[in-house]
């Protein structure tokens, strides 16, 4: 289905697995297509002419500027900014104090801007750090360690000069350089009056730090102490902004920039936030991949495993519209689960679309079973989740 919506003639905004037609200009439609065909996981063929959305979320720029946003089809804006709360292992990790009700109708590139501009307001606020700098430079005076063999090539006949190599204490360092080059970058990104405004402000408190050229060495370069923590969540923002290190690497880094996350990843992280706001016990999140077949071909490894009065759970989160029944092949996957990890009970948790209820099936001949949780995310809320517990 086609739900693309021009917000301004060069940004349009649409939904996941959503049809994007030449409607949006063909300009825009041919840098969108080389798009796809360097990154078709990403954005894909529903037909001739006619692109489609995966399951992957957030916005593509072109190269000539153009701006394709891509939001959750549950929910949208404010569900994405939600569940990118909760994204864990990722440099883009959101603020839990990043509030939307005021940006609605705010492009989503001008919201993470303007989030950058916030963890870089803080640094500035905590104290801009400095750090002793080598420098070699040809002084009029004597300053530090006298360079012989340079002093003499170069002031054979200019006495009253010193060559010179001294320590000087300046904000000049990596760190530094690093976010002022993220803010020249957005400054060519960002279109919003009160994002320019800020960048500018900010790169006027940054005058007289180098900008970098190759920021995967200054990354490399960055040591990391106490001192230096308040930095490291602006350093974070910086590196996928400038390297584009997001949870979805994609091809074609020069021509374009995108910002773009799974949906099945930010859902599976969502509700491991909710476990753990209902105080499951003994939740595990993270295995050690363990294989059905000798050959390695068949992975098993659930999203979590607690345990509920001393009573083994496996459970999978997932990102599909689950309604009245589960899929075939997630009953199987679980099932897979039960059996080698020996345990009764699983869970499956799905998002609520509609007046779903919470559903428990027995697997025939076995006393195991699989219940459906729908997931209200509008209120962060596994629904009767609570109940199940305490009935357990």
């Amino acid at each position: 289905m086609n739900q693309q919506k021009k917000m301004s003639n060069n940004y349009f905004e649409t939904k996941e697995h959503s049809e994007i037609t030449k409607d949006i200009g063909s300009k825009y439609f041919k840098e969108l297509e080389e798009f796809a065909q360097n990154n078709p996981n990403l954005l894909t063929y529903a037909k001739k002419g006619v692109l489609k959305t995966t399951q992957y979320v957030g916005i593509i720029q072109t190269k000539s500027g153009f701006v394709l946003e891509i939001l959750p089809k549950i929910g949208g804006k404010e569900i994405l900014i939600k569940m990118l709360k909760t994204l864990k292992d990722s440099n883009f990790k959101l603020s839990n104090e990043t509030n939307l009700k005021s940006q609605k109708n705010f492009p989503l590139l001008e919201i993470f801007i303007e989030m950058y501009l916030d963890e870089v307001e803080k640094v500035i606020k905590k104290g801009i750090k400095s750090n002793y700098i080598l420098k070699t430079e040809n002084q009029n005076f004597l300053k530090g360690k006298l360079k012989i063999n340079e002093h003499i090539k170069k002031n054979y006949i200019h006495k009253e000069r010193f060559f010179v190599e001294y320590d000087e204490y300046l904000p000049d360092i990596v760190e530094n350089q690093i976010i002022k080059t993220t803010l020249k970058k957005l400054s060519k990104l960002s279109h919003n009056f009160k994002n320019q405004k800020r960048i500018r402000e900010f790169l006027f408190v940054f005058d007289g730090i180098r900008e970098i050229y190759n920021p995967k060495n200054s990354f490399s370069r960055i040591i990391k102490n106490r001192m230096m923590n308040y930095y490291e969540k602006v350093l974070g923002f910086s590196k996928v902004f400038l390297l584009q290190e997001t949870l979805i690497p994609y091809k074609g880094k020069n021509e374009v920039f995108a910002l773009l996350f799974d949906m099945n990843v930010l859902f599976e992280n969502y509700v491991e936030s909710l476990l753990k706001n209902s105080k499951i016990k003994n939740l595990q999140t993270k295995f050690s991949r363990e294989y059905l077949l000798s050959e390695n071909t068949i992975g098993l490894e659930p999203d979590y495993m607690f345990k509920l009065n001393n009573e083994l759970i496996i459970a999978d989160a997932k990102y599909k519209i689950l309604e009245k029944k589960l899929k075939r092949e997630d009953v199987f996957q679980v099932y897979s689960y039960m059996n080698y990890f020996g345990c009764d009970k699983a869970y499956i948790f799905a998002p609520k679309s509609s007046n779903e209820k919470n559903k428990t099936y027995t697997i025939e001949k076995t006393n195991k079973t699989i219940t459906l949780f729908y997931v209200d995310i509008k209120k962060d809320k596994i629904i009767n989740f609570e109940k199940r517990r305490e009935d357990e």
